[in-house]
């Protein structure tokens, strides 16, 4: 009995996360990635991977204050019976989210709220489960905070990142809202009773999450680094919990918010891409400067974001997008391409995770039908607004 209470959930769940670490680890060990490709990935890297430590649990933080839920509702009674205007602002509060707290933040936490919201309201769901993804993969160009790969280009733009990015970000972002009315629009029309105000359990809480969530986007613009403003907003959110009282912040539940399997996964992922970047460049065409070489760039990154998921995907072609242009340009695919594929990025993956809990089934072969919708028009868009 004992040893099957061991084993059993090593079985069920394999801890795929530590197993990258190792592989990667052990490849770089036995010289299969060179050893400077390999630290050249680690110094890209570290700084995106504290991030990704650091900001779970402070969207983990937001949601337990009811900031996602709060948020909502107020949507709802905004909309006042509209189906079509609910849905709209949903989108709305889904952009937001993706831009000022990634991606992740927008399909684990927000998606499911808006399925939970719909049934509420006797409304059909799947419209905004799948807005909330399409957004999560097509708002997350706008700041460095918004995805994993941006903090990695942002190593390369520095300041100049908000200048090559808001144009190419609205041209996505309109793409996407058409196509999302062109799709679902008549499915979402009707009329709903708006639901009834629920009370706030700890509204200090609340106001520090609202606070910490508006400030991580302006901080970041300001030159910040990303782990530091994840750092500081953690720490506010998690001394206000403390200071309430809350069980959320004592020491083991706060340590099960933080993706530390995740993170290794993701970095054992770049140790084994960095032994194959320098090749891939050999073998990939040379990138014109211009219009054609952003779409080059933009379509070879949203087929390998879609092959091997987007962040390696990305560090095998960064050294490969040699211009600030058309750094941009692989930003587009590997954000907005994985849209596809479940696979093709961790957002969609933890997306279909959140909505597959509550009853809403989507298969791999409808994401991808969806998605085709979107995609293609929406990387040429993109790729074409880069440096214009």
């Amino acid at each position: 009995m004992t040893e099957s209470r061991w084993r059993l959930p090593w079985l069920r769940r394999p801890p795929w996360g530590w197993l990258l670490l190792a592989a990667g680890a052990l490849a770089v060990l036995t010289g299969l990635v060179p050893t400077p490709a390999a630290a050249h990935a680690w110094d890209l890297g570290w700084p995106v991977l504290l991030f990704l430590i650091l900001v779970k649990p402070v969207a983990d933080l937001c949601q337990v204050a009811g900031l996602f839920r709060v948020a909502a509702d107020a949507l709802a009674r905004l909309a006042r019976g509209s189906g079509g205007a609910l849905f709209w602002l949903f989108t709305g509060l889904a952009t937001l989210t993706t831009v000022f707290l990634s991606l992740d933040t927008t399909a684990v936490l927000l998606a499911p709220i808006g399925v939970v919201l719909a049934r509420r309201l006797r409304l059909d769901p799947l419209p905004y489960a799948f807005a909330a993804i399409w957004l999560a993969n097509s708002a997350s160009l706008l700041l460095p905070v918004s995805n994993l790969t941006n903090l990695m280009a942002h190593q390369r733009l520095g300041s100049a990142y908000l200048a090559q990015s808001w144009l190419p970000q609205l041209g996505v972002l309109a793409v996407t809202l058409l196509v999302l009315g062109l799709r679902w629009g008549r499915r979402v029309a009707g009329a709903y009773a708006p639901p009834p105000v629920e009370p706030i359990a700890d509204r200090v809480l609340l106001v520090a999450s609202a606070v910490v969530a508006l400030a991580l986007g302006p901080l970041l613009v300001l030159g910040v680094p990303a782990w530091a403003v994840a750092a500081g907003g953690l720490a506010v959110l998690w001394s206000t919990a403390a200071l309430r009282r809350h069980p959320e912040a004592r020491v083991r539940p706060m340590l099960a918010l933080f993706p530390f399997e995740v993170a290794a996964g993701v970095l054992g992922l770049f140790w084994l891409v960095a032994g194959f970047s320098d090749r891939l460049a050999g073998w990939l065409p040379t990138p014109a400067p211009g219009i054609t070489g952003n779409l080059l760039v933009a379509g070879i990154a949203a087929l390998a974001a879609n092959a091997v998921n987007n962040l390696p995907a990305f560090l095998a072609l960064e050294g490969w997008a040699g211009t600030p242009q058309q750094l941009l340009a692989l930003l587009v695919g590997v954000n907005v391409g994985p849209t596809i594929l479940l696979w093709g990025s961790l957002a969609n993956l933890l997306w279909w995770q959140s909505i597959r809990r509550l009853g809403v089934h989507v298969g791999v072969r409808r994401f991808a039908a969806e998605g085709l919708l979107l995609v293609p028009v929406a990387v040429l868009v993109g790729a074409l607004l880069v440096g214009a």
